[in-house]
Formats: C-alpha cells, structure tokens, sequence
C-alpha cells in the first residue's frame, strides 16, 4: 500500500519539481549572487538578509547613498514576490504555456538585458537581478515534493539537517533520501556561485549571460515534458 503510495507522488511530480532542473536552477541562484557581488558594487542579489544587515550598518552610520545601494535591491525583490503571484494568478490554467514557463522567459530575457549594463548602471542591474531571483525562489518551491529555494542556502541547510537527524534517530531511508536532496542543492548552489566568481573575472558584467543559458537549459527541460 505504501508503495504504491510513494509511485502515485512520483507520477505527479511535474518537471519543473525534479531534482534536475531544481539543480540548474540552483546553480543559476549561485552565479547571480556571486556576480552581484562581485561586479554590481558588492551588493547581494539573493542574500536579502546581508543587504538587511549591510544597509542598517551604513544608515546608522549616516551613509545614506550606500544604505540606499541596499535598500533598492530588497525592495525590488519584494516586487518580484507580486510579479510572479499575478503570473501564476493569470496563467495558471493556460494550455498553451505553463506560467513557471513564462516566468523564467521573463528572467531570461531580463538577464541578458543586465549584461549590457555599465558599471554607471550597477544599482539598476542589482535590482534586476534581485527582481528575477524573487521570482525564481517564488516560482520553484518544490523538489521532488519537498519545499526548499533555489536562490538561497539557510532554508535548505536547516532541512537538510533536520532530515539527516531524523535518519539517525530513526533510520528511515525516506529521511536520507531527503537530506541528500537539499545537500545536493546546497552543493550545486555553491558550485554556480564559485563559476559565477571565476566567470566574472574573465568576463566581467557579461558573465551573467551564463545565467540567461542556464535558464534556458531549465525551460528546455520544462517544454520537454509536453512533447
């Protein structure tokens, strides 16, 4: 009975939930966050809690400009949260495309766009990349049934460990499985963001084309499911 269970969520589990494209998605949180930060002004595009933190030192300390160079991004992150509610809210039933499509088409397309910002446009192209991961973290919730981000590791650590404790206490196979998932994630996230770190270096504001591409690979992997 259990079994069979466990085969009907499996078939239930959309493309856009595997653990595939939940990595490609992460690896793509990673680079965005390392490009940011090291060519947009040292500004977090995902870490909205240390763009808390670093704009809540500089207003304490009457630097409003730079407080400001934080500021912005969280709140272009918050706009992200409502842009991708009324996508899905308004597409949610449509046949002809799936609305999580339509959402990374948005990011793609807003990303590629950033990669021909100078540096005069650094905040602008911070906030956009903010913009794009709200919607990614918004957008992709599940892996394979679980709940976690894609843009961010605090979630997926906590998870992760908590699974992982409850397989020594109890060992139940489900438990492991599920830590693998989100310390799998977390591998991957950190492996975009040392390629994001690497391919700013070479390519500077470009590199996050590298972003745009993995996206991409993402929505090729989601149109394939409907072939």
């Amino acid at each position: 009975m259990q079994g069979n269970r466990l085969a009907e969520q499996k078939t239930k589990i959309q493309t856009s939930e595997t653990f595939l494209v939940s990595a490609v998605l992460a690896i793509s949180g990673g680079f965005q966050d390392a490009y940011t930060y090291n060519v947009r002004d040292e500004v977090f595009s995902n870490a909205q809690t240390g763009n808390v933190v670093l704009m809540s030192q500089h207003f304490m300390m009457g630097q409003w400009k730079t407080a400001f160079h934080y500021f912005f991004p969280i709140l272009a992150f918050a706009l992200g949260v409502l842009v991708a509610e009324h996508i899905q809210s308004k597409y949610k039933n449509s046949k002809r495309i799936h609305w999580r499509q339509i959402v990374v088409i948005l990011e793609i397309v807003i990303l590629f766009s950033v990669g021909f910002m100078p540096s005069k446009w650094n905040l602008i192209a911070t906030m956009l990349v903010s913009f794009t991961c709200s919607m990614q973290v918004q957008t992709f919730r599940k892996m394979n049934g679980y709940g976690y981000a894609s843009t961010m590791c605090i979630g997926n650590l906590r998870s992760g460990t908590e699974s992982l404790f409850a397989y020594i206490r109890d060992r139940n196979k489900e438990s492991l499985r599920k830590a693998v998932y989100y310390y799998g994630i977390i591998f991957v996230f950190a492996i975009g963001a040392g390629i994001g770190g690497i391919m700013t270096i070479w390519f500077g504001f470009r590199a996050i084309w590298m972003s745009s591409l993995l996206l991409i690979i993402s929505c090729l992997l989601m149109i394939r499911e409907k072939l």
